[in-house]
């Protein structure tokens, strides 16, 4: 995917409306008031390698840095934000709402904007924490407040 097909794929989420159930039919995952989408630009690191998983987070979060630029661009500077946080008060017990709680899974920051209009946030992640999975670039829209 090149950023103009990313870019495609967010104005896709940010004008399509929500589904009624948590699935994953329009993104990766799916619910009431958000979508979460998941791409993986380039080759997938080899199993076990950590040199070469390491060059692929780092190509997908170039590619990220990339997008950002444009989407600031388009809505304004845009504010990084710790999901440590909210791991902290899940671990406490914390119900945190979705896709918040999903994202908490699979990043440890977002970059975020408000895109005015259609009133929906969006936030840019790397989800690279699990060596046992691929490395993606996560595009969430979503019209839930961050906690």
């Amino acid at each position: 995917m090149d950023i103009a097909q990313y870019l495609a794929v967010i104005d896709r989420l940010c004008s399509q409306a929500f589904p009624a159930e948590h699935g994953g039919a329009s993104a990766d995952l799916s619910g009431p008031g958000y979508f979460v989408a998941g791409a993986a630009p380039g080759r997938q690191p080899a199993m076990g390698d950590p040199a070469e998983r390491a060059r692929t987070a780092e190509d997908v979060h170039a590619w990220k840095e990339a997008l950002a630029q444009r989407l600031s661009a388009r809505w304004g500077e845009e504010d990084r934000w710790s999901l440590l946080t909210l791991v902290e008060r899940s671990a406490r017990g914390e119900e945190i709402p979705q896709p918040w709680g999903v994202l908490t899974e699979l990043v440890d920051e977002v970059s975020l904007w408000r895109a005015e209009p259609p009133g929906r946030w969006i936030a840019l992640g790397v989800a690279d924490r699990d060596p046992a999975d691929g490395i993606r670039l996560l595009i969430t829209v979503t019209t839930t407040d961050p906690p």
